[in-house]
């Protein structure tokens, strides 16, 4: 198959485009839409009247395959076709290069000095995801990233493989990939198989809020995996101010999946589009969300039958990479791909053979292959056909296997949407409604102080309705100046109780200082910046016994600086990579999946300490020599603070905390350094063994040096 497609597309030939479809047409039936087919009470029509190509092409997506499972060359020709054509691709979990969200104007014979890799190129491409996507192991998700998204895709589960994270292995992480990821070469990266922010529908509309906070002007996408019930999730995502579900079926799988995770799971998209559809139209709920399904799309035959079955929108994953340059060897887990399609290695990679215009050329001809079909079937556009199941019929094949299946679920019908499917894509991206950070960005002084650079300081009333404060004002600056360019300095004073995700997203530059309490996800993605919670006075509890921010704070920070007067609640500092943390006390799962950052905790942790923990440091204090049961030891090593340079570090955060929060907890520890210091545990996983914080042989002359930098 990969060898018809690479003649047609290469070579632009209509007639192995033909031979390519042929051989679809003849292969042995394996997928449930290969018992259906068309049939239609009308005439066929000129191919003239219907909707042109160019249009067609703008519902397709390609697949979330994130740089690092696939290559650079790869990820970015896909991307650079899809912008080409008005369609969208998917940067797949695992950021992007900034560099890539600039037009390019230096194109000189198909070359270009910004991406020397890449052939086939025009002035004006742009190389940038449309789509954008938030995993849950949140790699490479800041807050820039975000801002240059035209959409934003929550990965809940993968159609190839339910139930699993994402996972890349370690000799995939190049040092390219690490630096967009925030963690180290060579180091496996483990995607948790839930969001840790997300053990309900709450919770999941509280991160589309997040995201709608940063990002005004993106829709926010849901990614589902077909199987049973999908259509009461789906209702749920549509009432949480979602913009677009996508469906994902079992076929694929990433070149960073184990082979082992890909075969036998999941289930196919027809069932799954077919109860969406029908469940979102019976509670009148389809006219809110755009729906888009993949897996396994191969032919404009696959975009007629889900578009009939319900979809707007239409997702290719293998078969873009294989218009592209693969070749279908099916070793994309080992780093070997012998193209370069799916390896970071750099020698396979400079076999890479495709140009953008390869996968422009693909779509082009499944688009027309699309009119063609309309035309037999006498309808004009495809908002003609969407939803219309009663253009499909059984078709009759004399397998045995087949003879017994009930197909007429796929082929019933609840009615259609009251909005054609153009103008539900069409539709602006919801909204969150009047929020605070709209005040204090209409507040002169904050505008100016974004606008010009300045300093600024504010005192504002907070209250539990109040959720993402700041993330908006961080993607304002985010969005002018980057995660790292912002000179200027806001220090907002709050007071009073935030709502869900305070802080979330900030940037450097903004200083925000909470005199109460917070609830869930408090520095959610943080990128820089410092966020400082302390009690109020005269509260009548012991600050360092009592809980005043809620769960999964620092869930995937990349940034920044975290200091709490008081204990945290459950699954402190997940996926952290570079922030740095202190705090009083916490629930269970503290440090789990961190791969960077440093965390202090000055108080007593719940269970599975540092599980999945591959990288960053942790200081946890012993007083009742309670903590080592506590701890998952899986990975990382448990060791006294033996080293100079971490006992340095472990002080210097303590110094820190008592300086922002007055903590008497960490006055004392400090009063009695030699006391307290052997009661400390230093957790290490293997990647920091040998940095100076943790190795005691580097001992005292990395101390100064450290001692400057830290200055």
């Amino acid at each position: 198959m990969s060898k018809l497609l690479h003649k047609a597309v290469r070579e632009k030939n209509e007639n192995a485009f033909s031979v390519y479809q042929q051989h679809l047409a003849n292969r042995p039936v394996n997928v449930l839409r290969d018992l259906l087919e068309f049939a239609s009470d009308r005439p066929s029509i000129p191919v003239g009247k219907v909707e042109p190509a160019s249009e067609i092409v703008q519902r397709f997506c390609t697949g979330g395959m994130s740089l690092g499972a696939i290559s650079r060359e790869t990820h970015e020709s896909i991307a650079v076709a899809m912008n080409r054509i008005g369609g969208k691709s998917n940067s797949g979990e695992g950021g992007e290069d900034p560099v890539r969200w600039r037009p390019l104007s230096d194109v000189v014979d198909g070359y270009s000095s910004t991406f020397p890799h890449l052939k086939g190129l025009r002035n004006g491409d742009t190389a940038t995801s449309a789509i954008k996507q938030v995993a849950s192991g949140r790699f490479g998700v800041t807050p820039t990233f975000l801002v240059n998204a035209d959409q934003l895709e929550i990965k809940i589960a993968q159609g190839a493989k339910p139930g699993e994270g994402g996972q890349l292995p370690g000799k995939k992480v190049s040092t390219y990939i690490a630096r967009l990821r925030n963690s180290k070469p060579g180091v496996p990266l483990i995607s948790p198989p839930p969001h840790h922010d997300i053990y309900s529908i709450e919770d999941l509309a509280q991160l589309i809020f997040d995201l709608h906070q940063v990002n005004p002007m993106a829709k926010v996408s849901v990614k589902l995996v077909a199987e049973a019930g999908i259509g009461t999730v789906a209702s749920g995502v549509a009432k949480g101010n979602a913009d677009i579900i996508q469906i994902s079926g079992h076929d694929g799988g990433t070149g960073a999946s184990p082979i082992s995770s890909i075969k036998h799971a999941g289930g196919p998209w027809e069932l799954g589009l077919t109860e969406t559809q029908q469940t979102l139209i019976e509670n009148g709920l389809r006219e809110r969300v755009v729906l888009r399904v993949d897996g396994g799309f191969k032919s404009g035959v696959d975009v007629m039958l889900a578009a009939a079955m319900g979809a707007d929108e239409y997702g290719f994953g293998s078969v873009a990479m294989i218009a592209t340059g693969c070749i279908m060897a099916r070793i994309c887990h080992t780093n070997n791909c012998p193209v370069g399609v799916a390896s970071q290695r750099e020698e396979l990679r400079a076999r890479f053979p495709g140009v953008p215009g390869d996968l422009v050329n693909f779509f082009l001809y499944v688009a027309e292959e699309v009119r063609g079909i309309l035309t037999q079937l006498g309808y004009e556009k495809l908002d003609d056909i969407i939803g219309r199941t009663d253009l499909l019929r059984p078709r009759h094949i004399s397998l045995m296997k087949t003879q017994q299946l009930d197909l007429s679920y796929l082929l019933s019908s609840v009615g259609r949407p009251k909005w054609s499917s153009t103008k539900i894509r069409q539709q602006n991206v919801h909204t969150n409604g009047p929020v605070l950070d709209d005040i204090l960005l209409a507040d002169p002084q904050i505008s100016d102080a974004i606008e010009k650079e300045m300093e600024v300081k504010k005192t504002v009333q907070i209250y539990n309705v109040d959720r993402s404060v700041c993330g908006r004002i961080a993607g304002v600056i985010a969005k002018k100046y980057g995660d790292t360019g912002y000179a200027g300095r806001l220090e907002i004073l709050f007071t009073g109780s935030a709502g869900q995700s305070f802080g979330c997203f900030l940037t450097p530059g903004m200083n925000i200082r909470l005199v109460g309490e917070s609830n869930d996800y408090v520095a959610k993605g943080m990128a820089g910046g410092e966020i400082v919670i302390t009690p109020s006075d005269k509260t009548g509890f012991v600050p360092e016994d009592a809980t005043i921010v809620g769960n999964t704070c620092l869930y995937g920070a990349t940034g920044g600086r975290l200091f709490v007067r008081g204990k945290a609640g459950e699954r402190f500092a997940v996926r952290n990579s570079l922030a740095e943390a202190v705090v009083e006390g916490t629930g269970d799962h503290c440090c789990e999946y961190m791969t960077g950052g440093c965390v202090v905790v000055l108080g007593k942790v719940g269970r599975n300490v540092a599980a999945g923990m591959t990288g960053g440091l942790a200081y946890l204090l012993d007083e009742d020599d309670t903590l080592i049961p506590k701890v998952n030891k899986e990975i990382v090593k448990i060791q006294r603070v033996v080293a100079p340079v971490g006992q340095l570090q472990l002080k210097q955060l303590i110094e820190a905390h008592v300086n922002k929060t007055g903590s008497t907890k960490g006055t004392a520890v400090l009063n009695e350094w030699e006391k307290y210091l052997p009661l400390f545990w230093q957790l290490v996983p293997p990647s920091e063994e040998d940095s100076p914080e943790a190795n005691l042989e580097f001992g005292d002359r990395t101390i100064e040096r450290i001692t400057v930098k830290s200055a």
